[in-house]
């Protein structure tokens, strides 16, 4: 059982508490999820941390307790300012030594910046905050259009729902795809999410919604066809655009190209297949869209530093039996 920490102190946003303990804290094991020792951890156990909005958390945990956990959790912060409590940075500066994996939400990266851990290291924080963050903390190499972000094994996420998207990654990363998708489903959202989150930064709307409309329409399209060898033309047809106008309005609306959006799509339907059955591999590539084995493969060894077969073995639940009587131009991705 995975040991979760979250640090709490005065300050701390109550959405980002809530996120943690959503994903770490609700028993989901009756549907296969992993189970997880979730903690809330403090400089003490008998003092309330408030919350804006007249909340807050009673901590169950002293910092020592950071000594036996598996990963530490920094949520953002109301005020991007706020000064952490010396004990809870040199705990933190400890635990890093430690090698424990620590990840901060949002303005959490203050935190971490606070306590030297960011210094030297790529991180990423709320867009609104970016500048602040480079400004407050100048040798942070802070990357402007990251959903979230890992350097040293400490974990930065943008702003408030990218702290959702770097929870549910931290959990694929460890159990796999399908225990991400099953507390994703739970939450009703997307077990991960493709773009940056220079989609989000504020400017004029680009587009009418019946053209957001259309491109959603199109990723529909794609969900349901990734077997086949659709091309960005394939799409741009579907969409009635031609190809350059097609690839310019898709980025605008996703923060991602057409052909990697494609690609994350098909490394998501590949990894499910992987865990969930005992197809051979040919016809995982085959069913995922890669055409073959070997474009599956490099596209594995790229983008997640693995193979399939590795991924199969780490994470594979599947029966012998399961989901081989599947159609064999059916969609990969359970609905």
């Amino acid at each position: 059982m995975d040991r979760v920490a979250l640090v709490a102190f005065p300050g701390i946003r109550a959405f980002d508490v809530s996120v943690i303990t959503e994903v770490w804290g609700a028993d989901r094991t009756d549907r296969g999820a992993p189970a997880f020792d979730l903690r809330r951890v403090a400089t003490d156990t008998t003092t309330p941390i408030p919350m804006r909005g007249g909340l807050s958390l009673l901590p169950d945990r002293t910092l020592t307790w950071l000594s036996r956990a598996d990963l530490i959790l920094i949520p953002g912060l109301d005020d991007h300012i706020t000064p952490a409590p010396a004990p809870v940075l040199d705990a933190l500066r400890r635990a890093h030594a430690r090698g424990t994996t620590i990840a901060a939400l949002c303005g959490g990266a203050f935190t971490l910046a606070q306590a030297g851990l960011l210094d030297g290291r790529r991180a990423i924080t709320h867009w609104n905050l970016v500048d602040h963050l480079r400004t407050l903390h100048p040798h942070v190499t802070v990357v402007p259009d990251a959903l979230f972000i890992e350097d040293d094994n400490i974990w930065t996420a943008a702003g408030t729902a990218a702290g959702i998207d770097l929870c549910l990654h931290l959990v694929r990363r460890t159990h796999g795809a399908e225990a991400a998708a099953t507390i994703a489903r739970s939450m009703v959202t997307a077990p991960f999410r493709t773009g940056t989150q220079a989609q989000f930064i504020e400017h004029p709307t680009p587009r009418a919604d019946r053209d957001a409309d259309t491109l959603a329409a199109v990723r529909e399209h794609a969900l349901r066809h990734l077997h086949e060898p659709l091309t960005v033309g394939d799409l741009a047809a579907h969409a009635g655009m031609s190809p350059r106008s097609f690839a310019r309005h898709f980025t605008a609306e996703t923060g991602s190209t057409p052909l990697r959006w494609l690609l994350d799509q098909r490394i998501a339907a590949a990894q499910k297949l992987l865990e969930r059955t005992d197809l051979p591999m040919p016809e995982v590539a085959r069913r995922a869209g890669f055409g073959s084995e070997v474009t599956m493969r490099q596209h594995f060894a790229s983008r997640l530093a693995t193979s399939p077969r590795a991924y199969r073995a780490a994470f594979s639940t599947a029966s012998a039996s399961a989901s081989v009587s599947e159609e064999a131009g059916s969609n990969p991705i359970a609905r």
